[in-house]
């Protein structure tokens, strides 16, 4: 398996495959990140064509296990983002 490609190396490859700079490849990405973040933390989902979504999800409050001590504990209800992966991503990786 090969290493994680940094962001360094994405945004040279956003940059190539946009035939701009660097520098807007990092606006435009850093865009698409606070898009996302915003509209993720206002409870809404975000889909990324040929990615897949990524979506804000309630939890309940439950019963955890303290692993320290090993007594049961209440964790208040929070959120979690969850990223569901497109079908085209999936076939593109299998293919």
């Amino acid at each position: 398996m090969s290493k994680p490609m940094t962001k360094t190396q994405l945004l040279a490859a956003v940059a190539e495959a946009m035939g701009s700079d660097k520098k807007t490849a990092s606006a435009a990405l850093d865009a698409v990140a606070a898009v996302v973040a915003r509209e993720v933390a206002a409870g809404g989902a975000v889909t990324l064509p040929g990615l897949g979504k990524v979506v804000c999800r309630a939890r309940p409050e439950r019963q955890v296990r303290n692993p320290a001590t090993g007594e049961m504990v209440t964790k208040a209800a929070d959120k979690q983002v969850k990223f569901s992966i497109a079908k085209a991503l999936k076939d593109s990786v299998n293919a």
